[in-house]
């Protein structure tokens, strides 16, 4: 049944896109009513920048769009800017569908953020193609008149990615149209430590006398599931557990749990070097049914729930809170419903390579946003992303509001109060009601969550932690077990271009083979459900041969090619 809803969703898609455009164009059109007034009051402060509302669509998940602000913290923004921030979120569960409606709707508000971890994104081609059709404005002028963002000039400052394919790409002649976010001040700067992946039941690893950090194959953690399911164990409420449930973010197809199995480095594009040093996509090896063949042992035991790829936020995140799950397939350490450390980190799992260390980038990057050409005086939207990026505007979105979240110490730095941590791991639901990042409300990250350097602007890592202390949070704790300050002391720092970022260049707007790697994905899902091997076996076949027909075999020598000319690639 699961399988007939995955196959006719991906049928709705096309009809999905013009429904979502239509009303896309309908919330648009709406905001375009704004009137904007830059005669400055006497009494305004120079952070003042126009009276006016700034209205943005965000393409991405319900939690990370967080469009729902505190009213006293659009207050202050109001008071020191001028600004009213509204944002819109999207119905859609499928961001890069949501992505491809607006820009085909074509009327779209102020500004709209969206994700983009790196240039080869699927989202990547949609903003390029978007931005030589004139959908978006030239940002260059403005962001080289800001104090922060103007860094992104500096030579050094932006990763290699973020420079050459996202912002300052040869082919715009000096214009710059979309702006990558969260790149650190420094080089190497992994920001708060964050411990993503696979995690587990602690109960269940007391109950069961194993160390987690030992299961780092596949085949472990399928021998561990079925010791789970003999143990027969129980949620919160008494109900069976289900040995392995989908990410914290519900339903979708993250490596982390099959790590061995899947033909991809830590960029999570389907393309590797073999043994040779061929360049190959996954479709080129056996990796692909391999993986399919694990998930349908699991489903066809009962180890796996078989909404593993479907199931929407909010019940896997209720899942979570309930300790309905055995094992979560992704989440992190700082994700609100663990804050009474029910689970933790399991393995990791390796990587085909044979690998499970941590790896770095030289810097990091992360989601985007972009003005389109239709917006009434971008230079304020600019402006304001710039206020954002401040050390004031950095410290409202992080810390709150002062007096009410926060105290200033004698550095003037920030001091939690520590009825805010009570009530973050008592009620996380209440306490985001407050509004700023270290309570789980994401509204700065669009235009401000840049030039990161914690330490260096609050005088600590993680929200919270001087005055919690390292023992006293949950993410903290977590970090521990993991031993991430050893992992940190060895990991590798890498700088360099993946593959996907050279489809643009290999194929330019024709975009076929983007389409036929991002349909891979889907086939994969439909070889998951498939009724047999043999069916599977059939879907992963026809998917290599429009890939093969797209040009795949040509691509993967064209980055060949590439690191023939000493171009370094990251897999």
């Amino acid at each position: 049944m699961v399988g007939g809803i995955v196959v006719r969703n991906l049928k709705k898609t096309f009809l999905s896109i013009f429904i979502v455009a239509f009303t896309l164009m309908l919330v648009a059109c709406n905001d375009k009513s704004s009137t904007i007034n830059t005669e400055k009051p006497a009494d305004a402060p120079d952070t003042w920048i126009a009276d006016r509302t700034i209205t943005g669509l965000v393409f991405q998940s319900a939690n990370d769009a967080s469009v729902e602000m505190n009213p006293e913290i659009q207050a202050y923004i109001k008071e020191k800017t001028g600004i009213t921030l509204k944002l819109q979120g999207i119905t859609s569960k499928d961001s890069q569908e949501a992505l491809a409606a607006g820009l085909a709707a074509g009327d779209l508000p102020d500004f709209i953020s969206y994700y983009l971890d790196n240039s080869g994104r699927p989202e990547m081609s949609m903003l390029l193609k978007a931005s030589k059709e004139g959908m978006f404005t030239d940002l260059a002028p403005y962001l080289k008149d800001t104090k922060t963002y103007s860094k992104y000039f500096e030579k050094g400052y932006l990763p290699e990615d973020t420079a050459k394919n996202i912002m300052f790409r040869d082919d715009w002649d000096g214009a710059s149209y979309l702006v990558h976010m969260s790149i650190n001040r420094n080089v190497g700067d992994i920001g708060r430590k964050t411990v993503g992946g696979v995690y587990i039941k602690k109960a269940i690893v007391d109950a069961l006398g194993i160390d987690p950090n030992e299961i780092t194959t596949s085949e472990k953690l399928y021998d561990l599931a079925v010791k789970i399911k003999d143990g027969k164990f129980v949620d919160d409420n008494g109900k069976p557990v289900t040995v392995i449930g989908p990410t914290v973010w519900g339903g979708m197809d993250r490596d982390s749990l099959y790590n061995d199995l899947v033909w991809t480095g830590t960029t999570g594009e389907k393309f590797m070097t073999d043994k040779s040093g061929k360049v190959l996509h996954e479709t080129q090896t056996n990796y692909g049914i391999e993986r399919v063949k694990y998930v349908q042992k699991l489903m066809q035991e009962g180890l796996m729930t078989k909404e593993f790829y479907t199931m929407e936020e909010t019940r896997a995140k209720e899942g979570v809170v309930n300790g309905s799950f055995a094992i979560v397939s992704n989440m992190h350490n700082f994700i609100t419903e663990n804050n009474d450390l029910t689970y933790i980190p399991l393995g990791p799992i390796k990587r085909v390579d044979g690998t499970n260390d941590m790896v770095i980038s030289y810097k990091s990057g992360y989601a985007g946003w972009a003005i389109p050409s239709t917006t009434e005086m971008p230079e304020h939207i600019v402006k304001f992303a710039d206020w954002l990026a401040s050390e004031e505007g950095k410290l409202l979105y992080f810390y709150g509001l002062e007096g009410r979240d926060y105290e200033l110490d004698e550095k003037g730095k920030p001091v939690v109060k520590k009825e805010l941590l009570t009530l973050l791991k008592e009620n996380p639901e209440e306490a985001k009601k407050l509004g700023f990042r270290g309570v789980g409300s994401y509204w700065g990250e669009h235009l401000g969550y840049t030039d990161m350097d914690n330490v260096a602007d609050f005088g600590e890592l993680t929200w919270g932690e001087s005055v919690a202390k390292e023992d006293d949070t949950a993410a903290q704790q977590i970090a521990k077990i993991f031993d991430f300050d050893k992992q940190l002391k060895e990991a590798r720092i890498i700088d360099g271009l993946s593959v996907q970022s050279f489809l643009y260049e290999f194929e330019g707007d024709k975009g076929e083979l983007t389409s036929a790697i991002d349909r891979y994905k889907d086939d994969v899902l439909r070889a998951y459900y498939a009724k047999d091997l043999t069916e599977a076996e059939a879907i992963l076949a026809e998917s290599k041969k429009n890939l093969e027909s797209k040009g795949l075999s040509n691509f993967t020598k064209f980055i060949e090619d590439k690191i023939a000319d000493g171009v370094t690639i990251k897999y």
